[in-house]
């Protein structure tokens, strides 16, 4: 079939067959439910809210920075995989990266509106960068060295050392459905509520992780399991959810199909008139649970490997479409030469500011 569609070639090429799927699906759930992304998003959603001016502030400037500066979209380096699996792992395929100076440096060089890494990193170089992009300091880790291994993020910094630095914005993950997780929401919440009072932004990864999440499928991955994590993330006032993009659903029928137990509450309404299996309503389904878009969901852009570029700009393009906020890209740049890095990172900005690439 020939493509009518205008949109960049590089845009289209990239996503090879799938192309006119993605780009000229029409999604189930209409998007006038939707709080969407756009220049004026803070004076248009957060200025309701009980978040005071500094926040406000460090929200716009946030939305202000970078290539994507204005449109209502959000494209963010993170970098805390030296910690989250370790540094070899992560640094290994190119050493640069072993240097601090080198993440922020790509992060300026890709026009990312901000950088979110760990407070060592950040602390290290702040005095030479604080001034010319955002700050995100990522407070927890999941520390990989205990044997046997284990998953559990606990606190590496507090919210004093991170305002103390500079940073408009902190950042943590919570493994919901974990044995930990009771814990971690409460010491997430705590300091949510603290960068609120010293005027930061807070971004949540709403992570999933339960053995009993693995079956014939990765449900970690669930369109409805995952939404459930990022609404509880919106409950404990993260500004914006960090999200990986969903592959399946119906993660608690799974659960208690191969474990025989009951798990969870959900409503047979999710699977027939709020979703289908295509990902952009998958997707969709995770925006409605972040009040249905006022808190921006940025989806993750997934470990490196030989198709980062197409995969990357697959991941925005069913973002943006679903009424998504952004992309956080890590390992897909990072681990690769330096150029290679801020040309992907392109790639990702170019889908948000394509006005061909539309709200489904």
């Amino acid at each position: 079939m020939t493509s009518t569609l205008s949109v960049p070639n590089s845009i289209e090429s990239l996503l090879g067959k799938e192309a006119e799927e993605l780009l000229t699906f029409k999604a189930k759930v209409s998007s006038d439910l939707l709080h969407l992304p756009g220049p004026d998003f803070v004076d248009r959603v957060w200025i309701q809210s009980d978040r005071n001016p500094q926040v406000l502030r460090n929200l716009q400037l946030l939305y202000s920075t970078g290539r994507l500066a204005n449109t209502g979209y959000l494209s963010i380096l993170p970098v805390d995989q030296g910690i989250e699996h370790s540094a070899g792992a992560s640094f290994a395929p190119n050493p640069i990266y072993f240097d601090s100076e080198n993440i922020v440096k790509l992060a300026i060089a890709a026009e990312c509106n901000a950088v979110a890494t760990t407070l060592g990193v950040l602390g290290s170089i702040s005095r030479k960068y604080a001034h010319k992009i955002p700050f995100i300091v990522k407070l927890n880790h999941n520390e990989l060295l205990t044997f046997p291994n284990q998953s559990d993020q606990v606190m590496f910094a507090d919210v004093e050392q991170a305002w103390n630095l500079g940073a408009v914005a902190v950042g943590a993950t919570i493994y919901f459905g974990s044995e930990q997780s009771t814990r971690q929401i409460q010491e997430v919440s705590h300091a949510f509520k603290r960068a609120h009072e010293l005027g930061m932004v807070t971004i949540l990864w709403c992570y999933l992780r339960n053995n009993a999440f693995k079956q014939d499928k990765d449900y970690h991955l669930a369109a409805d399991l995952t939404g459930q994590a990022n609404h509880l993330g919106v409950t404990i006032e993260a500004d914006i959810i960090k999200q990986k993009l969903p592959e399946v659903n119906n993660g608690y029928g799974a659960v208690a199909k191969a474990t025989g137990e009951s798990y969870g509450k959900t409503n047979e309404k999710v699977y027939t008139d709020l979703t289908t299996d295509h990902p952009i309503d998958l997707t969709r389904y995770q925006v409605l649970n972040c009040y249905c878009g006022r808190a921006g969901l940025i989806n993750s852009g997934g470990a490196s490997g030989k198709s980062d570029f197409a995969e990357a700009v697959r991941t925005a393009v069913i973002n943006k479409r679903a009424g998504g906020t952004g992309l956080i890209s890590g390992r897909k740049t990072f681990q690769r030469p330096f150029e290679e890095g801020v040309k992907l990172f392109h790639a990702i900005q170019d889908v948000y500011l394509s006005k061909d690439v539309t709200i489904a």
